[in-house]
């Protein structure tokens, strides 16, 4: 199960820190403050906070669990967005944020307002915040180590993610360190795919005339099938391209595999995880103990693993999990 996958223990397992909310948070107010939506991994990230957010107010854990997204990663909107949470009394803010520092002086205004921030994915580096971070140097740096164990080397094609965020950036220096540690591959060039398959194809499709043969694409997740797409357009060998759990991407690997034995991998954090910030917000209102900063796994799809993660994605989605209240207590648990 995906879930197993991405806790590293079996479901069971969780059920040892399961319990009910120990104060009364039925009167809470959660914001969402999101910097981007131009994609399939932020629709469903979205999607998720909408479904869990939804029952836990349905059920009274919180009054209302709302979501705001600046309209294209702009750090100034979703400082002035922060801003408006704070006048609006909100009790604790969740962030998916533009930039890890520029953001800090609105969430420390937000702090000492005494509203409670998490972050996660794109985080802050402000002291006062919580941090929910996936090791995103560590998953750049598997892709180019997976790599190495199909192929003997050659020229790689880098697809990046949205410029400027801290994510893009973190996966980018992981690639980049395993190219150092693995000196029989070549970056040829590198494009920002933005974490969409059209983006991703279209500047794919621009560079590919100037780039020599290559061996293998790495990327961010949501540019695989985009990727593909190109190169099967210029008319030129497929690649071995690491995928990010988009269902599209997963789609286009099954045909292959079946056709002519395409093997691959599939990493990416999972979108749900913007529903643990959630419930790490509300235990945070609920007077628990929690950590300044807890990791979480990224998740992984192997050549084993396609078929069952396939057809537990949505079309058009991206391979899922999210979270329960006895979920994030045992993340937390687990420090």
């Amino acid at each position: 199960m995906l879930k197993k996958i991405l806790f590293g223990c079996s479901v069971a397992a969780l059920s040892v820190s399961a319990g009910m909310v120990h104060a009364d948070t039925s009167d809470k107010r959660i914001a969402l403050s999101n910097n981007y939506a131009g994609n399939s991994w932020r629709q469903a990230m979205l999607g998720s906070w909408d479904k869990v957010t939804s029952a836990a107010v349905a059920d009274g854990v919180v009054s209302e669990a709302p979501a705001f997204t600046t309209a294209e990663n702009q750090v100034t909107e979703q400082a002035a967005q922060i801003q408006n949470m704070i006048l609006e009394g909100y009790d604790a803010i969740v962030i998916n944020a533009a930039s890890p520092d520029a953001l800090n002086g609105a969430v420390k205004q937000a702090c000492d307002a005494g509203i409670v921030v998490v972050s996660f994915d794109g985080i802050v580096t402000e002291p006062c915040a919580y941090r929910i971070a996936v090791d995103f140097h560590a998953m750049g740096k598997v892709e180019v180590e997976y790599l190495a164990t199909r192929i003997d080397g050659g020229n790689l094609l880098e697809i990046r993610g949205l410029a400027g965020v801290f994510v893009d950036d973190e996966i980018s220096a992981g690639i980049h360190e395993g190219v150092a540690e693995n000196p029989q591959f070549e970056i040829a060039g590198s494009v920002h795919g933005d974490w969409a398959q059209d983006v991703a194809q279209k500047a794919v499709a621009g560079i590919l005339p100037s780039l020599p043969e290559i061996a293998g694409v790495v990327t961010q997740g949501g540019d695989g099938y985009g990727a593909a797409q190109a190169f099967a357009a210029a008319g030129r060998p497929t690649p071995l391209i690491v995928m990010g759990n988009r269902y599209d991407e997963m789609l286009w690997w099954k045909d292959q595999k079946d056709a002519n034995g395409y093997e691959t991998m599939s990493v990416s954090i999972a979108p749900g995880v913007g529903t643990l910030a959630f419930w790490v917000a509300q235990m945070i209102l609920d007077g628990q103990e929690v950590p300044q900063d807890l990791t979480v796994p990224f998740l992984t799809i192997t050549q084993d693993t396609l078929e069952e993660s396939l057809a537990n994605t949505q079309p058009g989605g991206v391979a899922n999990v999210e979270y329960s209240l006895e979920d994030a207590k045992a993340v937390v648990a687990g420090g």
